[in-house]
């Protein structure tokens, strides 16, 4: 799929992102926004996976790590395939299996339950590994946010990658510059990252993480050690009064800016 095709539907993941939001009442709105067009270059061009057989023992995995942008995630795999499109309305709601972190006994796609930040990583580099150990050939990826790469947790995954030698590993940092209530800047800032992550010895790229041009190839990358793409985002990307601005990461649009934000997405199909 070209990236023209990719930012269609990348548009039109957004689309439904915004409106499950609205419907719940509840989301991560901004996460989600920033995140939307590396998980479409995933789902639609990168990862090899069969939505009908989601066990599949060759598939590639992915790990959502930043979990609080579950919707986004479930909006993807729908589009995909993996469940019903019109089950996303039941986000959040009683007995839904679409609760607000994703949870891999419940929603096929999800390989493991993440939430709690810092523990996608480490598990991702336990599933490149097991694929060294048995010979399995799946590319294993991972997303993380910025503000998430302050758990240590996360550098002590990182050291083991490039102790093991992990070319079957991707991680990509969503790079917004914000999380919870400030900007990563104002709370425990470790940018740059590419520096840290090559004295770690892992290759790096950076990229426009809202430009399918450059997401694409470096997805595509590979190289003899573990990979870390450093993607430049935008807090909720696509949507102008959101762009860029703390207070929407678990902000929900009021009725009126509903309106705005849908008419600006609308307008973009």
């Amino acid at each position: 799929m070209q990236p023209n095709d990719l930012d269609r539907i990348a548009r039109q993941i957004r689309l439904r992102d915004l409106q499950a939001v609205f419907e719940a009442g509840a989301g991560h709105i901004g996460g989600e926004m920033s995140a939307i067009d590396i998980l479409t270059a995933l789902y639609f061009r990168v990862l090899r996976i069969w939505p009908d057989q989601p066990k599949h023992p060759d598939r590639d995995r992915f790990v959502l790590s930043k979990g609080h942008v579950a919707l986004a995630f479930y909006v993807t795999l729908a589009k995909r395939g993996f469940l019903p499109e019109e089950e996303i309305s039941t986000f959040l709601k009683p007995h839904s299996r679409l609760n607000g972190h994703p949870n891999c006994t419940k929603v096929p796609g999800v390989e493991t339950n993440t939430g709690p930040l810092g523990h996608g990583l480490p598990v991702a580099v336990g599933m490149a590994k097991a694929a060294k150990l048995t010979g399995a050939e799946y590319h294993t990826y991972v997303l993380t946010g910025d503000g998430e790469m302050q758990e240590g947790s996360n550098w002590e995954a990182i050291a083991a990658a490039a102790q093991f030698e992990l070319d079957n590993l991707t991680l990509i940092i969503d790079h917004n510059r914000f999380q919870q209530g400030a900007t990563l800047k104002d709370t425990n800032n470790l940018a740059p990252f590419p520096t840290k992550l090559e004295a770690f010895g892992w290759d790096v790229t950076e990229i426009n993480g809202n430009d399918m041009d450059e997401i694409v190839p470096a997805l595509e990358r590979r190289g003899s050690r573990p990979h870390a793409i450093v993607a430049h985002t935008n807090k909720g990307h696509g949507i102008s009064f959101m762009q860029d601005k703390v207070d929407w990461h678990h902000k929900v649009p009021n009725a009126e800016q509903y309106q705005i934000a849908l008419a600006e997405l609308s307008e973009t199909q």
